[in-house]
């Protein structure tokens, strides 16, 4: 209990410090909406491409991999991966900035993917039963590239020199990545993409959010 305290004092130390930082202030408020807005036009990127989705193609892993129900872990893992992700941001508000930042040009430059080819799910694939919401956002028409491999793969980029984080990303990658393709929910391609594009758009983010990035990596 007493840790605890101790810990979310130094927590709010922290928020303090940064709350009178002009510069942190003015990246937070372009880098949240940024953040917000690359996630709506991702929605809009997946209900296009499902709208104009045509056949399925055939794979080399998924035609020789029977179908496995995977739609429990592949929804509440990616709310868990979420949560923890979120919870290592709210400890160290340093972090903030360059995580909205990246994310934001991660979701951005997906919507692009996305939104070029449309092509139908494999089939057989999982069924699913969680409601319009999360059916529209977790199984819609959005297969190239993976977001679920991709997007802790890009945790594991940001903190690369935390080793403990860095290999809960990795392990978390590779695990959506299997979990899709049992599920029939990704084309191989798709996930095997996700790691050499998500790597690209780790180093835009360097270079375009140098400031950030330093911030991010500077000890407190």
């Amino acid at each position: 209990m007493k840790a605890t305290a101790e810990l979310l004092q130094k927590i709010g130390r922290r928020y303090r410090t940064y709350a009178h930082d002009r510069d942190f202030c003015v990246s937070i408020a372009i880098s949240l909406p940024l953040a917000i807005g690359s996630f709506i036009l991702n929605l809009y990127a997946i209900h296009f491409a499902t709208e104009h989705a045509s056949n399925a193609v055939t794979d080399l892993i998924l035609s020789n991999t029977p179908v496995f129900n995977v739609d429990e872990l592949f929804v509440y893992g990616t709310f868990i991966a979420a949560a923890i992700a979120g919870l290592l941001c709210f400890i160290h508000p340093k972090r903030i900035p360059f995580i909205l930042y990246t994310l934001a040009l991660f979701y951005v430059i997906r919507s692009g993917f996305v939104s070029l080819t449309h092509i139908a799910p494999f089939y057989p694939h999982v069924s699913t039963d969680f409601g319009a919401n999360i059916n529209k956002a977790f199984f819609g028409g959005d297969r190239f590239f993976s977001a679920h491999t991709g997007m802790p793969f890009l945790g594991a980029l940001a903190f690369w020199d935390e080793k403990v984080i860095r290999y809960f990303f990795l392990g978390t990658s590779f695990f959506f990545g299997v979990i899709v393709l049992l599920g029939h929910l990704h084309y191989s391609i798709d996930v095997l993409s996700a790691f050499f594009i998500t790597y690209a758009i780790y180093h835009i983010a360097l270079w375009l959010f140098p400031k950030e990035r330093a911030l991010f990596i500077s000890r407190d």
